[in-house]
């Protein structure tokens, strides 16, 4: 029945005597028990919560061996993108889509580990810079290396990172998650058309 269902749904089973806990019995008790309309958007948003919960396992796994959050992880790795290394605490928050209590909580911990300095912008008295250390920058090459490594707890991932990205891009940018890289203009520019 399960390798059925697999079939049916156009998907393989990957995993030795494994059965699929998402598409087990979906399509089948779908109508059966009088819901409407398709399974996919629930399947679409099981799937991405199932997916992002295994990867989130897999990396604290890693991080705690490296003694690394993963807040402090996504933040050390997004200053070391930087073109200086150093970012607004706000900056952060807006980019990492985190709270800034959080924000400011992860640069405390990471400064404490010397990973990180802050410093006052040169420009605005009211903005604190952070500013990856060489010490933070070992640290977030450590861990991308781990999360490469076919030892390690991404191994399970069989190196699909990038096909796991490029196959969330387009519904990503779909939904809007997208920074305008000049916002504003588009309103000028229609201001003086119009």
């Amino acid at each position: 029945m399960a390798a059925d269902t697999a079939d049916t749904w156009g998907f393989a089973a990957d995993a030795a005597d494994g059965v699929d806990p998402l598409v087990m019995g979906v399509r089948d008790r779908w109508e059966e028990q009088g819901l409407r309309g398709g399974p996919w958007p629930f399947m679409a948003i099981c799937a991405v919560g199932r997916l992002n919960q295994l990867l989130k396992k897999a990396l604290d796994t890693e991080l705690k061996r490296l003694d690394l959050t993963r807040t402090g992880y996504l933040l050390l790795t997004t200053l070391a993108l930087t073109v200086h290394g150093r970012a607004r605490l706000s900056t952060l928050g807006r980019i990492l889509m985190m709270h800034p209590t959080t924000v400011k909580l992860t640069v405390d911990q990471l400064e404490a580990a010397g990973l990180v300095a802050r410093s006052r912008h040169p420009r605005d008295r009211r903005a604190t810079l952070v500013e990856i250390t060489g010490a933070g920058r070992d640290r977030a090459n450590e861990v991308s290396l781990a999360l490469e490594s076919p030892s390690g707890e991404f191994a399970a991932f069989d190196g699909r990172h990038r096909e796991i990205f490029e196959a969330l891009q387009p519904a990503r940018l779909a939904a809007g998650d997208v920074e305008l890289l000049n916002p504003g203009a588009g309103r000028d520019r229609g201001h003086r058309d119009g």
